[in-house]
């Protein structure tokens, strides 16, 4: 096998129970929950090693932006593979398993999830080094947690015997307990399932094969049918539909008999709910965490989170508050878990921040609705250092754009110039432009939309006409 390891992240789910904050626009995997820096960058940076090959990103094109930023933000160079539509870990794994044999054969690969908090980094690395000598031996290695508690929030491993190395092999698995199967569980010295895996990675589409013929063709297909997308590695459409969606759990550890598990004492959590985050974060005299601009009078063991808005809490005790600029959740803290619920209620109304933010990121940058109404809408926008708008023209409205910070290069036309702060442009209905910021800082601009329609879809992309003339 390779000397090195290559890290799989995967990088693609939605983190329901921390919304409003984690939302399908930006999953709790890049948003800044603890300190400056997404649990994706931490994760990155901890897989950065000598005993770790460079990292395959797993997502999809959704969030391709927000990865590529942020890795660019920690200077960390990774190969990203795009899924075509999500298939749950299972299919997501096994591709990325095809991609590390094709690139290196016999690789030995890490499967991390990015949204988990892990602050040993040396444990988890001697953990992931203990697991070597059982994955080149053809064993499927997972990492239980030591329990510290009676969880009902996670998967449970029992280990066995002693195999190859510090691995034992795993004598079962089993979901979500109630209460007193967890007490049993703890009392036996079970594990908590981590969700992380290391395996040879022929060995894993092997055992795949065995179970699941279909989706390993499948998935095979995908890749031989993937091509490169502007850098990135999109898998084929076609292909990937076709695979079986299902996690890796259920397509293979709980069905082989090559299943090891390794002990892994790192300081780890999957930060899973409000909740938990509570518990991870650093509190004030009251038990109380806060992010943000928060003030708090009389107020014990509570969350209080604001992405913006002032926010006060009075006289209350073991409460969620998060705010955000356009969604707030108010929760009691020993029913974070269900918050879930509360999304799953916004989805069936058909309200949009069941899965969107205000703030909207796109490849040169983000905008944010601020304010709309009958015939008119308010974005902020800011354009990234380099970043360009396609040249493009609008059916239904005319924009008047104010620079606010930097400079911007516009094209209206046949027209060419360039705008600094508190100056304005105005693009007529039907102009063709283009927005520049060639500069080295953000640009920042107030755009104000009127027209008839107002839709993200009235757009035409005159370069893409020109692509296919």
């Amino acid at each position: 096998m390779s000397a090195r390891i290559r890290p799989i992240i995967m990088c693609g789910g939605a983190g329901t129970r921390l919304w409003p904050t984690s939302r399908n626009s930006l999953p709790k995997q890049f948003a800044m929950l603890l300190g400056e820096r997404s649990t994706f960058q931490d994760t990155v940076l901890r897989l950065r090693h000598k005993l770790f090959e460079p990292p395959l990103v797993l997502t999809n094109r959704n969030h391709r932006v927000l990865a590529e930023r942020q890795l660019a933000e920690i200077n960390a160079e990774a190969e990203i593979v795009l899924e075509p539509e999500r298939r749950d870990s299972g299919p997501a794994i096994l591709a990325g398993c095809l991609i590390a044999e094709d690139r290196q054969p016999d690789s030995t690969v890490l499967v991390v999830a990015s949204d988990h908090i892990v602050t040993n980094r040396a444990a988890f690395r001697h953990a992931v080094a203990s697991g070597v000598p059982a994955a080149r031996a053809g064993r499927l290695v997972t990492f239980g947690i030591p329990a510290q508690h009676a969880c009902t929030d996670y998967g449970w491993i029992e280990p066995g015997m002693m195999l190859e190395g510090e691995a034992r092999c795993v004598d079962c698995f089993t979901e979500k307990p109630d209460q007193r199967r967890a007490a049993e569980y703890l009392r036996r010295g079970w594990l908590w399932n981590s969700g992380n895996f290391l395996f040879g990675a022929r060995s894993l589409i092997e055992e795949y094969r065995s179970f699941e013929p279909g989706t390993v063709n499948a998935v095979e297909a995908a890749v031989a049918g993937g091509n490169d997308e502007a850098g990135a590695f999109a898998l084929a459409l076609d292909g990937f539909v076709r695979a079986q969606k299902r996690s890796i759990d259920f397509a293979v550890m709980e069905r082989t008999d090559r299943a090891a598990v390794i002990a892994m004492a790192c300081g780890w959590s999957d930060i899973g709910s409000w909740d938990a985050l509570w518990a991870l974060s650093d509190h004030d005299g009251s038990g109380n965490a806060r992010r943000g601009n928060v003030e708090l009078v009389d107020t014990h063991n509570c969350l209080v989170s604001t992405d913006g808005p002032m926010t006060s809490v009075l006289g209350v005790e073991d409460l969620i508050v998060v705010a955000n600029r356009d969604a707030v959740l108010v929760a009691d803290r020993n029913r974070a878990a269900e918050v879930k619920q509360v999304v799953e209620l916004l989805r069936s109304k058909g309200c949009s921040q069941a899965e969107t933010h205000a703030s909207v990121h796109c490849s040169w940058g983000s905008y944010q609705i601020v304010d709309a109404g009958d015939g008119f809408q308010v974005k902020r926008m800011i354009v990234a250092p380099r970043g360009r708008l396609l040249l493009q023209k609008h059916r239904f409205r005319s924009e008047h754009w104010v620079v606010v910070r930097g400079t911007a290069t516009v094209t209206v036309d046949d027209a060419v110039g360039r705008f600094g702060k508190n100056e304005h442009i105005f693009i007529p209905l039907g102009a063709v432009h283009q927005l520049e910021n060639s500069g080295t800082e953000p640009l920042e601009l107030i755009e104000v939309q009127n027209g008839s329609y107002l839709g993200e879809d009235d757009v035409i992309r005159i370069d893409e006409i020109r692509q296919h003339i």
